[in-house]
């Protein structure tokens, strides 16, 4: 008998607690979240030891069994025995139902049923696919508890929502080596990622061997390249662990590395030299030239010989057209057939694209610049525009898949990407104003540090009785979001948070005597913001949400790493645990979108994958820490990052481009590429906030944050032989020390509210301004901490009025 309410292991197992009813996800340190977990009634255990055993049925999983004692051997930190020295039937069989080729393929079967009991574990499976998904699965449960190893006995049924789950890496920007590559492999077959979208080339890189064009390697790849063989390699890899690859050769644009090698394929003369800068650059294809073709089936003929994918990638995004209109000869191709514009040129060498692919039986796989009527159905887009974007592309009958929201070269908190839903949504009328209610709708304007400003308005919505709020954005050239958290701390400021293309987006504005002010909080980095009021609500545009029969045509995401501002070095930092949210959110169903849970399981997922996959997020970060300090005892510079966070994306890069620093060549050495792109001890600390705010007698709360005050404040003394002794960590010894004042001041703070002792009106806007000067970004850090500060403040002001 099983049940799926509520339990409790006993003791000595694992210690967990699941509401198969109130919440989709429990606490068990499962993620991705499977589809059905069920516990016994019982509430029984299975002990293991180190004669742990697995027996394969049904399918060859050639290493598998050795691969799978190994990490359990990591895990559990046993010698494990022999098989063939055991007289016991398994501990763990597994039975594939059907034999299938190695390769695996969009249309795989990757369902799953693991069943544990006191007999045993039983892992049956369709195929091969499904067995390895269920047995990473079963992997998460192996740890040691308080007295033994030992897993509840427990039904699992799983299987995929998307069956394209992917993860992209640019090894063009920043040559990545082969053992990263396989390391990374790793861990997306634990999180069961199943597409490795290899991005190969552009314009700062050619990174993969050609015979036919061999000065591609030559000339444009500064010698950093894959040879086939390796290549090859990293197929084999990605086969055993279900995993297809689908490699990437950006055409037309993003073409320096082949105007290097190959100046005659190119729409102006040159001469090119290779590019060190980022950016939208301008060499291009020319599409009028036959020898232009020639060249991509060539190396569309390569590349099929070596990655069996039936999905081959082109790029396609991003191609500066000016090189086409200063070409008279293109200009004159275009009149003779007919093409408008750049946009139906594009389109025309889309599709030459295509049947040369189709030859090679392959299918078309690129960016939402390909999109286009004339495009044959059998392309699949890749959005990096939204999922508007991604909405039209499924309405046309196109396959889509989104990455727009799972870009995690860009630091930004976990729960960002794990609210980004595949599928469109609409706004179910919140924008539409109801009898007795009040609206209010604000213009803004946000300057950036490079680019045009942000423009748009907003609107605010009260019901009849004025207790509950709802809004809306307008953000400039796109189309209407629901905003969330809408807050009024008083004196006419007010406050709400909406994701955008930027990141979570929190406006903190005073709306006073109809003139807008205040700043805008993009990730953790403060933009400040001037508007006004309006009279009308303005219209907007509705988000494009497909027919429920079209959303099939949405297939899935893909993660994407990006290689400006990341390295070797430091790539398992910007990956993991990460990843393991996007892949939850491209696996689980739909309702598994508590926040809170996702962090507690992510923070177990995050020990279990360096322990047992060998990810080396916290090895990279240490390593780069002591490489700044010189010496092995980091604690010190451990402790202060608990305060930081590298600043968001666009500041980062914005600033490296105002330093003329936005290259190839621009180090990634400070501390805040040694960091996790958040925070976890100020999350921990915004909780402890939160309950000494709902409770100013919490003495537990006050006592975890009075105690890592001290820490911080202890620190610095510390901290200042590292700081002195390195020109880098120099830099942010204002930093260090304005992270010391804030832990004095949280102090002051906790005592004056458990007291409940007064906070005039000149301490709180000395306090405040303490707070907005620590807010400043240095050395492309902030300090994350302001903000649970500036909530304790507001706190403490509130309870003596």
């Amino acid at each position: 008998m099983l049940k799926s309410v509520r339990y409790a292991v006993l003791a000595g197992a694992l210690s967990l607690s699941f509401c198969g009813q109130a919440a989709p996800a429990g606490d068990l340190p499962l993620m991705p979240w499977p589809q059905k977990v069920e516990l016994s009634a019982q509430a029984g255990y299975l002990t293991l030891d180190n004669e742990v055993s697995i027996a394969i049925r049904g399918d060859d999983l050639e290493g598998a069994v050795e691969r799978w004692r190994q990490r359990i051997a990591l895990q559990t930190g046993w010698e494990l025995k022999p098989q063939s020295g055991s007289h016991r039937p398994p501990t763990i069989t597994v039975t594939i139902a059907q034999r299938l080729d190695p390769q695996p393929r969009l249309d795989s079967d990757e369902s799953y049923h693991l069943s544990i009991t006191a007999e045993g574990v039983k892992l049956n499976a369709a195929t091969r696919f499904g067995a390895l998904r269920g047995m990473e699965t079963l992997l998460q449960l192996i740890r040691p508890g308080a007295e033994r190893v030992a897993i509840p006995w427990i039904e699992i049924e799983d299987r995929p929502r998307f069956p394209w789950r992917g993860l992209l890496i640019d090894s063009a920007r920043h040559f990545m080596p082969v053992s990263t590559i396989l390391r990374q492999l790793d861990g997306m077959a634990a999180a069961k990622l199943n597409v490795f979208h290899w991005h190969l080339t552009d314009d700062q890189g050619w990174r993969f061997a050609s015979t036919h064009y061999p000065k591609l390697q030559q000339l444009a790849s500064d010698g950093q390249f894959y040879t086939q063989a390796q290549m090859r390699e990293v197929v084999r890899y990605a086969t055993e662990r279900g995993i297809r690859v689908v490699p990437e050769f950006d055409v037309p644009g993003h073409a320096s590395a082949i105007a290097v090698a190959y100046p005659e394929l190119m729409s102006a003369p040159g001469p090119y030299a290779m590019e060190r800068e980022w950016g939208v650059l301008k060499p291009v294809l020319d599409p009028t030239k036959e020898e232009t073709y020639r060249f991509i089936d060539t190396l569309v003929g390569e590349l099929a010989g070596i990655f069996p994918d039936s999905y081959l990638h082109i790029g396609g995004d991003e191609v500066d057209d000016t090189q086409w209109r200063n070409n008279p000869d293109i200009q004159n191709f275009m009149r003779q057939h007919q093409l408008a514009d750049s946009h139906a040129l594009h389109t025309w060498f889309n599709q030459r694209l295509e049947t040369i692919l189709a030859k090679h039986q392959r299918r078309m796989v690129g960016w939402d610049e390909i999109f286009h009527p004339s495009l044959p159905k059998r392309s699949l887009i890749q959005s990096w525009q939204g999922q508007d974007a991604l909405g039209s592309i499924a309405r046309a009958g196109y396959q889509g898949i989104l990455s727009t929201g799972f870009y995690l070269d860009q630091p930004h908190a976990t729960a960002y990407h794990y609210r980004n839903e595949v599928l469109p949504q609409g706004l179910n009328d919140i924008d539409k104003p109801r009898k007795g209610d009040r609206a209010q709708s604000w213009s803004f304007t946000m300057p950036r540090l490079k680019g045009s400003a942000v423009e748009g308005s907003f609107t605010l919505i009260a019901d009849a009785e004025n207790r509950t709020w709802r809004g809306f954005i307008d953000f400039k050239g796109k189309s209407r979001r629901a905003v969330r958290d809408i807050t009024w701390p008083g004196d006419g400021q007010v406050s709400f948070s909406v994701d955008t293309w930027m990141g979570e987006t929190r406006p903190v504005l005073t709306l006073r005597e109809n003139v807008l002010s205040g700043y805008f909080l993009v990730g953790n980095t403060r933009y400040p913001a001037s508007g006004k009021r309006l009279e009308d609500i303005p219209e907007g545009r509705a988000p494009v949400v497909p027919e429920q029969e079209q959303m099939a045509n949405i297939l899935g995401g893909e993660a994407a790493l990006w290689a400006e501002n990341v390295i070797a070095p430091v790539m398992d930092i910007k990956l993991w645990p990460r990843a393991f949210s996007v892949a939850e959110r491209l696996w689980s169903a739909r309702d598994v979108n508590d926040v809170d849970n996702m962090y507690r399981r992510l923070a177990q997922t995050d020990a279990w994958s360096t322990i047992s996959v060998g990810l080396q997020q916290h090895d990279q970060s240490q390593r780069q820490m002591m490489r700044l300090a010189g010496t092995a005892d980091i604690l010190p510079l451990q402790i202060l990052a608990q305060a930081l966070e590298p600043a968001q994306y666009y500041t980062r890069n914005h600033l490296k481009f105002q330093a003329g620093n936005y290259h190839q060549f621009e180090p990634l050495n400070r501390l805040a590429d040694a960091l996790g792109p958040e925070s976890m001890t100020t999350r921990q600390m915004q909780g402890w906030v939160d309950a000494l705010i709902a409770n100013p007698r919490d003495k537990e709360s006050a006592q975890a944050l009075r105690r890592l005050f001290i820490r911080w404040q202890d620190n610095y003394q510390d901290l200042l032989p590292l700081l002195e002794g390195s020109y880098q960590l120099r830099a942010i010894k204002p930093v260090a020390e304005d992270v010391a004042h804030l832990a004095a001041l949280g102090l002051k703070m906790i005592e004056r509210i458990e007291k409940r002792e007064r906070i005039s009106a000149a301490e709180r806007a000395l306090w405040q301004s303490q707070l907005d000067e620590a807010a400043r970004v240095r050395d492309e850090l902030v300090i994350a901490a302001v903000y649970p500060l500036e909530k304790l403040l507001r706190a403490g002001v509130e309870l003596n009025q």
